[in-house]
This record gives structure tokens, C-alpha cells and sequence, in this order.
């Protein structure tokens, strides 16, 4: 099991009451962070780093549901799913989405409830389900699939295979246009400034640079920051700090 990465501060009271910041990881900042916001009645989705026991707890807790992916990080819990569904036959949902970048994608899920979920040991899990998407791109021929194993706390009339699906669609949309974007594109998670506030500073003006060329319309923000390499003058215009590229003021 990879050790997660460690990814901030928390403010921790040390023997002699004095608050210190301790750095810790996503899996002990996950509560923390939770406890800021109202989750009470909403879908909570988490990748396989944050599937644990405490987290779901704490979800369920606060009248929450989570929807979870299970890797090798939690072997007995993936095993077990994967065990129950070696042998899947015709998929509950599919969906086909049309044609974008050149691919061709189909979707399909596969749920099960009580059947398997009173024997796996993870907390206020009603359904677990596998997601096999494929993948065909329209310029080479080649096709592609993807499995992804999950748990969620939703029972079936809660979420059906169709609602469940589109929940991981939204839980992927969020991790590619936020994290793979900045991870990708600055290889942030490479990074070597770990010294003090660096790291959150540097993530800071990272998304303040996705930010501003996504605010701009832009289809690939990769593409836009390779075009606004090469080209300095094209940055201060795009930036609006050129003389010619300023809004003209009105008349008064």
C-alpha cells in the first residue's frame, strides 16, 4: 500500500497547551475538513485513498451517504467484490455517451445489495457495484476498458444502477477538471517545496492559473499554457496589461 501523500497542516495542542501545526495527510484531513461544511442529505464521493472506516462512520453519522472506490488498498474489501461480480452477466444500466476528443464511450454497471453486502465488513454499506467503461478511439480503432469496484451507503431505493452511475461520472468530472488538470499540467504531485507554507502557496498560484484560462472559455487548458509559453507578448495581452488590450474606457 503507496503511503498517502502528505498534503497540509492541522493545528494540533501539544503537553503545555500550546497549539502547534502537525503535517499530516488526506485520510486525517478528511473529518477535519467534513466537519466546515453542512453534508447532512448529501452524496459524498471519495477515491480509494479515503476508503476507511472512520470516514464513513462520520459520513453516515451525519445523515450523509457515501459512495466510495474500493482499490488494493483495502484487499479483503476489494477481493471480496471482485470475487462476486468475476462471473457478471448483462449489465443493470448502460450508457453511451456521444462522440467527444476523438472517443467513443460505453459505460456499464453492475449492482448487487443484500446478496453480498451483509458479508463484507465495512460499516452502513447497502450496495456495493462495479463500473466497466470502454473505451474506443474513433481515430486508431483501438478499444480500451477500465474496471472500477465501489461501495456506497445509498440503499437501492435510494439509488438505483443509473443514479449510481452518474454519481461516479460527477465524481470524475470534479477530480479531472480540479486535480488531474494542476497534477498534469505542473506535476505537482513531483513537487520537492515541502518547506512551510511553500506547498500551499505554490497550489494556490497553480489553480489561479487554471482558474483565469478556464475563465476564459478555453477548451484545453494544456494546450492554452503551451500557446502562452512560447509567446510572452501573448501572455500580458492575455492578461489584459498591454496598452492595446485593455477595455477602452467610456466617455463620460
Amino acid at each position: 500500500m503507496p503511503h498517502p501523500k502528505k498534503v497540509g497542516t492541522l493545528p494540533v495542542e501539544d503537553s503545555a497547551g500550546k497549539v502547534k501545526e502537525k503535517e499530516t495527510n488526506e485520510i486525517k484531513t478528511a473529518i477535519p475538513l467534513l466537519k466546515t461544511i453542512d453534508i447532512k442529505g448529501r452524496n459524498i464521493t471519495a477515491d480509494a485513498l479515503l476508503t476507511q472506516r472512520s470516514i464513513a462512520e462520520y459520513i453516515v453519522g451525519e445523515r450523509a451517504h457515501y459512495h466510495f472506490i474500493v482499490k488494493e488498498n483495502q484487499p479483503t474489501l476489494h477481493e471480496d467484490i471482485a470475487l462476486f461480480f468475476k462471473d457478471r452477466q448483462e449489465p443493470d444500466f448502460t450508457d453511451c455517451s456521444p462522440p467527444d476528443h476523438g472517443r467513443i464511450e460505453i459505460r456499464r454497471i453492475w449492482v448487487v445489495g443484500d446478496e453480498l453486502c451483509w458479508y463484507l465488513n465495512f460499516p452502513y454499506v447497502n450496495q456495493a457495484f462495479v463500473i466497466e467503461r470502454e473505451t474506443t478511439n474513433k481515430k486508431t480503432g483501438k478499444v480500451s476498458k477500465d474496471i472500477a469496484y465501489g461501495i456506497t451507503s445509498c440503499a437501492p431505493e435510494q439509488a438505483d444502477p443509473e443514479r449510481l452511475l452518474c454519481i461516479n461520472r460527477k465524481h470524475w468530472t470534479i477530480e479531472n477538471s480540479c486535480h488531474y488538470i494542476i497534477d498534469w499540467n505542473y506535476n505537482e504531485d513531483r513537487s520537492r517545496i515541502k518547506v512551510k507554507y511553500g506547498p500551499e502557496n505554490m497550489t494556490r498560484l497553480r489553480r489561479f492559473a487554471v482558474g483565469l484560462i478556464k475563465f476564459k472559455g478555453v477548451r484545453s487548458v494544456a494546450q492554452k499554457m503551451r500557446q502562452l509559453m512560447l509567446n510572452i507578448r501573448m501572455v500580458f495581452d492575455y492578461l489584459r496589461m498591454t496598452k492595446n488590450s485593455r477595455p477602452r474606457s467610456c466617455p463620460a
